[in-house]
């Protein structure tokens, strides 16, 4: 496998490297190998009408036609029907719908097959064991087919988070606010940010490595500031949220608690609308807490009942009583406000080297720069795209060194 740093690219060139490239310590790399070609149930597990089998890789093509006995693969993402067979002894599994996706515009990225069965569970097993004897092919790891996804650029981990949040979505809010996160809306938010860092990035280090040869102006930096400080009240206000997403996404904790024999379990199983605790009217009968998951008007609620608030000797009733106070806490503790807790830690951090770049710029410009550097790694690693050649290009395109 080939690489070169940026020192080389540019010694190949017979140039002087400026000091912005060699920080960057940028290198390139030619493609990867071909990876294996995956295979996977798609659809749930248990007896179902309809099961969806999906093979990604450079060998689904030709996993196809072996299973169907066709020479010609079907029509791009058209559904059509064939015959099933199994490669090693022509015999027929099925009768279903297949469809072929060729890379790049798959799921993936890669070259895609899909096929749809009959759900029974002899069906779906003779197909896998079918697919498991083809050259090339191999039963995927859990979530494999979304981490080539991203990998091949089709989604960014926000959006894969999104698609993981719409998976386990419960209730209709659940449902908006994942459908909304996986079509990119917070990851484009976090890009637009990231690809300002990138220019007042770019500009700073164009002024440390040219301010002198190409007389750059002051003023490059004062648009730096400005572009620092917007950013600065954006992700600020995007902080302070009141962790709408994280309640949204993990359920509102609602907690029943009072004396003894204040009706707190008739409550639970009034609102649960099912005898989810035990009720009886001699005193200190609930001693530990009791979990309800609700659907209230489409937003997940939890809701627990405790032990009742009483002096007692008992050591049982006195560890639920304790467990009670611990759900009755500090409201402000607990999850962050985002719909990820990653996504908080890096904002928060980015959000502090934002604030350091102001105090560096008076006393080295290139601390300063490392400042917006580190501010721009934490956005890409909230997307996962970290990439530092734009910053080079932003250079040349904007100031047109070397010309």
């Amino acid at each position: 496998m080939w690489a070169a740093t940026w020192g080389q690219v540019f010694a190949g060139l017979g140039l002087a490297p400026p000091r912005a490239a060699l920080r960057l310590s940028t290198r390139f790399y030619r493609p990867a190998g071909k990876r294996d070609t995956i295979f996977a149930l798609s659809s749930g597990h248990g007896k179902c009408g309809v099961a969806v089998i999906r093979a990604s890789g450079p060998a689904s093509g030709a996993a196809l036609q072996r299973l169907t006995g066709q020479q010609e693969l079907p029509p791009p993402r058209a559904v059509t029907l064939r015959r099933i067979r199994d490669p090693s002894s022509a015999e027929t599994l099925d009768k279903g719908l297949v469809v072929w996706f060729p890379g790049p515009r798959s799921f993936t990225g890669e070259d895609c097959a899909e096929l749809q069965v009959h759900g029974g569970p002899a069906v779906v097993s003779g197909v896998l064991q079918a697919l498991g004897r083809l050259p090339g092919l191999r039963p995927a790891d859990p979530g494999e087919f979304t981490k080539r996804a991203f990998q091949n650029g089709k989604l960014d981990l926000t959006e894969v988070e999104g698609l993981g949040d719409l998976i386990h979505a419960e209730t209709e809010a659940q449902r908006r606010q994942a459908l909304r996160q996986m079509e990119g809306e917070l990851g484009q938010l976090y890009q637009r940010w990231s690809e300002e860092l990138t220019k007042a990035l770019a500009h700073v280090e164009a002024f440390i490595d040219f301010s002198e040869d190409d007389n750059l102006e002051e003023d490059v930096l004062a648009g730096v500031d400005t572009a620092v400080q917007t950013l600065q009240r954006e992700v600020t206000g995007h902080l302070q949220d009141g962790r709408r997403g994280e309640r949204l996404r993990g359920g509102v904790h609602v907690v029943i608690a009072g004396p003894t024999n204040a009706g707190k379990s008739s409550l639970l199983n009034l609102l649960s609308r099912r005898p989810v605790a035990i009720v009886s009217p001699v005193a200190g009968t609930t001693r530990d807490v009791v979990e309800s998951a609700l659907n209230i008007g489409g937003y997940p609620v939890v809701l627990s009942d405790t032990a009742g608030l009483r002096q007692s000797q008992d050591a049982v009733e006195q560890e639920g009583m304790s467990r009670a106070r611990d759900r009755c806490g500090n409201p402000l503790a607990g999850s962050p406000s985002l719909t990820q807790a990653r996504h908080r830690l890096h904002l928060t951090s980015c959000l502090d080297s934002l604030g350091r770049y102001h105090g560096y710029k008076a006393l080295d410009l290139v601390l300063a720069a490392e400042e917006l550097r580190l501010a721009r790694r934490h956005l890409g690693k909230i997307t996962g795209r970290v990439s530092a050649e734009e910053i080079l290009d932003i250079i040349f395109r904007d100031f047109c060194v070397g010309k």
